[in-house]
Formats: C-alpha cells, sequence, structure tokens
C-alpha cells in the first residue's frame, strides 16, 4: 500500500499536466466546433479534401454540424493523448527506479517484486482512470452549449468504454518493455514509437483497403466510432484481443522483472 501512495504522489505533476493538456485540447476543439453548428454552408470546405483522407478521418460519417457528430471525429485524437499518457505512466513507473537511482531502496523493501510492480500497476490504472474521467467531464462541460441529446452521452459513455481498453493496453507495453528492457532510459521513447506507429498503420489501413488485415493489429481500429454512435456498443472480438494483449503483456514483464539484473 505505501508503493501504490508513494507512485501516487510521484505522478501527481504528471497527471496534472496531461489533464491540462486534455481540457485545453478539448475547449480549442469545441471552439473551432461553435462555426460549424448548425452551419452546413461550412461542410463545403470538405469538397477540396481529398476523398480518402475524408474517409480515414471518418468525416463522411459524421455530421460535422452537430455536437455528436463532432464529437465523432475527436475521438481518434482524445484516444491517442490518453493511450500516450498511459504508455509513458507504464513504462515510467518501472525504468524510473533504475534511471533515478532508487532501485536498491525499493529492494530493500519487505515485499517482493511481484507486490512491487502490482502496487506501481494499480497507481498507473487509477491515474489513467483518473485522466479517462477528466476527459469525460470536461467532454459533457463543453457540449452544454450545445444541447446535446441522448444519442451524444450515450456515445460519449460508449466511448470512454472504448478509452479504457485502449489505455489499458498501451500501460501494459509499457510495463511490460520497462520490465524487458536493459536499456531502461529508452523505454518510454520504445512504447511511444510503438504506440504512433500503431496510430499510422491504422491511418493507412483506411487508405488502403488491401491492408485491411492492420485492424488486428493496431488497437486505434479495434473500437470503431461509427459502430459505437450508431448501434450504441463495441464489436466483442476486440474487447476479447484487447483483455488478451494486456494479460500477455502484463504476464511477460512479471516473469521477466522477476529475474532480471537491475541497475543499481
Amino acid at each position: 500500500m505505501n508503493i501504490f501512495f508513494r507512485e501516487l504522489r510521484a505522478n501527481f505533476k504528471s497527471l496534472l499536466i496531461w489533464s491540462g493538456i486534455v481540457v485545453l485540447f478539448n475547449v480549442v476543439g469545441f471552439s473551432k466546433f461553435s462555426a460549424f453548428y448548425n452551419n452546413p454552408e461550412l461542410l463545403a470546405i470538405l469538397d477540396s479534401m481529398p476523398p480518402a483522407l475524408i474517409s480515414a478521418l471518418d468525416m463522411n460519417a459524421f455530421n460535422l454540424t452537430t455536437v455528436t457528430g463532432f464529437y465523432g471525429i475527436m475521438i481518434v485524437y482524445f484516444s491517442l493523448i490518453l493511450s500516450i499518457s498511459a504508455a509513458m505512466w507504464g513504462s515510467d513507473i518501472i525504468s524510473k527506479e533504475e534511471r533515478d537511482k532508487t532501485v536498491e531502496f525499493s529492494l530493500t523493501l519487505p515485499v517482493t517484486r511481484e507486490k512491487l510492480i502490482t502496487g506501481k500497476l494499480a497507481a498507473a490504472v487509477l491515474n489513467s482512470i483518473i485522466l479517462l474521467l477528466v476527459t469525460g467531464g470536461i467532454t459533457l462541460v463543453s457540449a452544454q452549449q450545445y444541447q446535446p441529446d441522448s444519442a451524444f452521452y450515450n456515445f460519449v459513455a460508449i466511448s470512454m468504454v472504448a478509452f479504457f481498453f485502449m489505455q489499458m493496453i498501451f500501460l501494459a507495453l509499457g510495463i511490460f518493455l520497462g520490465c524487458v528492457m536493459k536499456q531502461h532510459k529508452r523505454a518510454g521513447s520504445v512504447a511511444v514509437s510503438i504506440l504512433l506507429g500503431a496510430y499510422f498503420a491504422s491511418f493507412l489501413a483506411d487508405l488502403n483497403e488491401n491492408l485491411e488485415f492492420i485492424k488486428y493489429i493496431s488497437p486505434f481500429k479495434y473500437f470503431d466510432p461509427v459502430m459505437m454512435l450508431r448501434e450504441s456498443r463495441v464489436e466483442i472480438t476486440f474487447v476479447v484481443l484487447s483483455i488478451a494483449i494486456i494479460a500477455v503483456l502484463l504476464a511477460g514483464g512479471y516473469a521477466t522483472y522477476r529475474r532480471r539484473d537491475l541497475y543499481i
């Protein structure tokens, strides 16, 4: 329990910074939406954009003049911010002990390495949930002036579930890399690089129908905003796949950290 609270205190500043980023992005996004709200004439600017790009960003699936449609476009950016924060927290909570030369102190505690990771993991999960709640809360507050309907609230609720699974995938990835990489200083950058690679791969999959197999590789393709809006659900296949990926990454991290030599 002491490890848990220690990690919460250590990452409190980081949580505030990420929360500020989410709030700022939300405020800027909805301020831009005010120009589109109930103003279909502005949609003519989409005619000048390449059709493939419009399809990749789902702009042809959402009505940008409604708050629900605009949120559908913003989902991909929220998922990117939340996933990056989770990946960085996951890698940092493990690798920082070696980076800051505090690993010797941690190992003198009367706890096993498994309990050490579990305490750190619990703190990172709580931080991710808090950031997720900040995201949902500021979205609901920002949308109030545009008179959202019940479909909007359902859409936001379903998207929060999708965001949580994506956070946990990349949090588990960060922890795995923090546990297995001997070059502990690079764990965070490698985690973010893999994340960005997965994001751009999902983008390419929308541009080329021959790359449809990528939807099973990139977590950014697991939860379709269009399905979440029109059917108020996420695809169970990808929920199961997400849980499997999280379990494998965490199991690999625990198993590796248990027997690895730590840099003191």
